[in-house]
């Protein structure tokens, strides 16, 4: 998957597939109502950056593309595509530790901040679509 053309998107499966890394300019979408939230995407080839109730979800240097995110109250699964290797940070419980599997291995545990950030670096190919999956120990 290169882009998400529509660059916020929800997804027959009750997910959101958002993020467009070949832009060469800064795109936005906001505004987007999906199960009684608002969500905004600012995205292009630097940065992804998603946002929910106007609160920070997700963002990755450089861009990249997202398909089927899901957030349970233990778990953010998703797809994750872009030009090349990319680092994302999401926004988890404070304080806690996490599992992080990327292409269903695991890459070790992992404890986010006091304000609940945790940054993973992916190495990817270009266009190459990797499940990462994060999960509460």
């Amino acid at each position: 998957m290169a882009a998400v053309k529509e660059l916020l998107r929800a997804e027959n499966d009750g997910t959101l597939s958002f993020g467009d890394y070949t832009l060469t300019a800064k795109t936005k979408k906001d505004n987007f109502e999906f199960e009684g939230d608002i969500y905004k995407v600012k995205t292009f080839a630097e940065i992804t950056k998603l946002e929910k109730n106007g609160m920070f979800v997700y963002e990755s240097v450089p861009g990249s593309a997202v398909e089927n995110f899901e957030t349970t109250e233990s778990e953010v699964a998703f797809m994750v595509s872009a030009g090349g290797d990319v680092q994302f940070t999401l926004e988890l419980e404070p304080e806690s530790e996490y599992e992080v599997f990327i292409d269903g291995a695991s890459a070790g545990k992992m404890s986010t901040n006091l304000s609940g950030k945790l940054s993973v670096s992916v190495e990817l190919s270009a266009g190459q679509n990797v499940p990462v999956k994060v999960v509460k120990c």
